[in-house]
């Protein structure tokens, strides 16, 4: 990187050498900074319970406190939840949960924050332009097409709000007065803020259409995000074109802080709104971001983990433009950037004695109070920069079925099919088998269930209605984050299952056999995504069924 510093805006220049500090002294930053988390938590509820003398150094603190899970502090966690102010985790107040997209019982984990955080945030976010710069310079000229969203939010029995982290970070005032590296947001905060997905998704759409030739990059911050902005386009594109020609807002965005936004730059420009209409009746797809966008060096989206399935989408939409992954984050905490963006992804943690080629799974401390915590993210080391190690995001542990920010795990699924199958008893028909395949090929993705049934009298078998019920209840069953996922931000479709013929499991397990599986420890795979075993199980689909009607969600947490 020091050989880049000489071209360097000035502006730049400085975080890049703060990131030369962090990465060259990693071990020592890591140790600091965890003599500083302890010294300011040392007297709350929690670090007294093992470390009552108040010890700051690694060795005791490894030894006296506990690695943990969320189940662990979920006690702890509900009482501030309830309303305990007293220090109970952290010495600084609570201001706010922020929810993570991983479940616990069926509902977001609610992580605790305090006000401070943000600035660590910010922080992070200060230094991804610097990075960037340095393989795409010029950047600040232009604009980001960023599509953004927040979710609803709730308030805990003790009056804490509970969130997103991005909703929480886009309502702060340090995302209205953000630096100028991050101004570079093309749509108005407005349509980020509104919490209506239609309204907020054709603001957005309409003003990266009216500054076509100023975008730089597109992103949103799953890849399914910007594949679903994607298809709003497909879906939309006329009467966007409309309000172009014509100067005039869709009558469905009644948002008055977005009327009031958009008719400060909506006019009628007829010449873009033929060469929208142009690009877009033919129904031709390919490459339609840079013929939209003709200037974009790069796509800004997580592809790692269950996003990796969306890459091929990606790159039919671009002509193959890079895909960046900038930073690594959670709920927890933000771990860390990405120093090498545009390679194929591959984040960056700052731990020293790890091993290149292996992997680990991720344990924080946070100044937030949480302490030697399991976050269930595995990761594998790539090489090092400086002493600070490259990870790359491999997978969420546990997690079977993922569209957008759904994680399902495979209890969850067994509980759906079992409460979806006490349907089928009045007809004498039982699941004999099952598996599951999260099929992107539609956008919205969608979960796609293979059941194997047994019935016992043909001639009065489950009905169509009985299995499309199937599918509701099984719906139904999943987590918050599944269900608000299909309510109200509509980026995961309608829960299917495939009937398939009596024998398909058997067929399964010899294939396996045939590869190799050792044939005492066989098991039915809970899932597929090896396409010779999703093409074996499609070829024997008796019948296909969808749920009739999305399920039950509400902002409240079910209690």
């Amino acid at each position: 990187m020091a050989a880049h510093h000489s071209s360097v805006p000035e502006k730049f220049a400085k975080a890049l050498e703060f990131i030369e500090d962090m990465t060259t002294n990693a071990d020592k930053v890591q140790e600091k900074v965890l003599a500083e988390i302890l010294g300011r938590n040392a007297d709350t509820e929690y670090l007294q319970r093992f470390n009552p003398g108040g010890a700051t150094d690694r060795e005791t603190f490894k030894s006296r406190v506990p690695v943990v899970t969320y189940e662990d502090l979920q006690p702890e966690i509900q009482r501030i939840a309830n309303g305990d102010r007293s220090p109970i985790l952290c010495s600084h107040p609570i201001s706010e949960f922020l929810t993570s997209s991983g479940t616990s019982a069926g509902e977001r984990k609610l992580m605790p924050t305090i006000s401070e955080e943000m600035d660590r945030r910010q922080l992070l976010y200060s230094l991804l332009m610097p990075v960037m710069n340095l393989y795409v310079p010029g950047l600040e000229k232009g604009k980001a097409l960023y599509f953004l969203f927040i979710k609803a939010e709730t308030t805990t029995p003790g009056g804490l709000v509970a969130r997103p982290v991005l909703t929480s970070y886009y309502k702060s005032t340090h995302f209205k007065t953000r630096p100028m590296t991050l101004q570079c947001l093309h749509q108005p905060d407005q349509a980020i803020l509104c919490s209506d997905s239609f309204q907020s998704m054709y603001t957005q759409m309409l003003c990266g259409l009216l500054m076509r030739h100023e975008v730089l990059r597109v992103g949103a911050v799953f890849a399914s995000g910007l594949l679903r902005a994607i298809r709003f386009l497909q879906t939309h594109w006329r009467q966007l074109t409309h309000d172009i020609s014509t100067g005039s807002l869709n009558p469905r965005i009644t948002d008055p802080a977005i009327q009031e936004r958009m008719a400060k730059i909506l006019y009628p420009n007829t010449d873009l709104a033929e060469f929208l209409t142009k690009e877009c009746e033919g129904e031709n797809w390919e490459r339609i971001i840079p013929r939209i966008w003709p200037n974009t060096k790069y796509l800004d989206v997580i592809v790692t983990g269950a996003m990796a399935q969306y890459i091929p989408l990606l790159d039919f939409y671009s002509g193959g433009l890079p895909q960046a992954c900038t930073m690594y984050a959670s709920s927890e905490c933000y771990f860390g950037l990405n120093l090498k963006p545009m390679t194929k992804p591959a984040e960056l943690v700052d731990l020293a004695d790890v091993e290149v080629g292996k992997e680990y799974e991720l344990v924080v401390t946070t100044y937030s109070g949480l302490c030697r915590y399991r976050v269930g993210d595995i990761l594998r080391v790539t090489g090092f920069h400086n002493s600070a190690p490259q990870f790359k995001f491999i997978r969420r542990k546990n997690v079977l079925l993922s569209i957008d920010a759904d994680k399902t795990d495979e209890s969850e699924l067994q509980k759906a099919v079992e409460n979806a199958s006490a349907l089928l008893r009045d007809f004498n028909t039982s699941v004999v088998e099952y598996t599951s395949y999260a099929d992107t090929n539609t956008i919205p993705g969608h979960y796609v269930i293979y059941w194997e049934l047994l019935v016992k009298d043909p001639a009065n078998g489950p009905t169509r209605e009985v299995l499309e019920e199937c599918c509701r209840v099984m719906e139904e069953s999943m987590n918050s984050v599944y269900r608000q996922c299909r309510v109200a931000d509509n980026s995961v479709g309608p829960l299917e299952i495939r009937v398939v013929k009596n024998g398909t499991f058997e067929e399964l397990m010899d294939y396996a056999i045939s590869r190799g599986a050792s044939i005492n420890q066989y098991k039915a795979p809970r899932c597929v995504s090896f396409t010779p075993i999703v093409e074996l199980l499609d070829a024997r689909v008796l019948s296909a069924h969808f749920s009739p009607a999305p399920p039950h969600w509400t902002p409240e947490r079910r209690v």
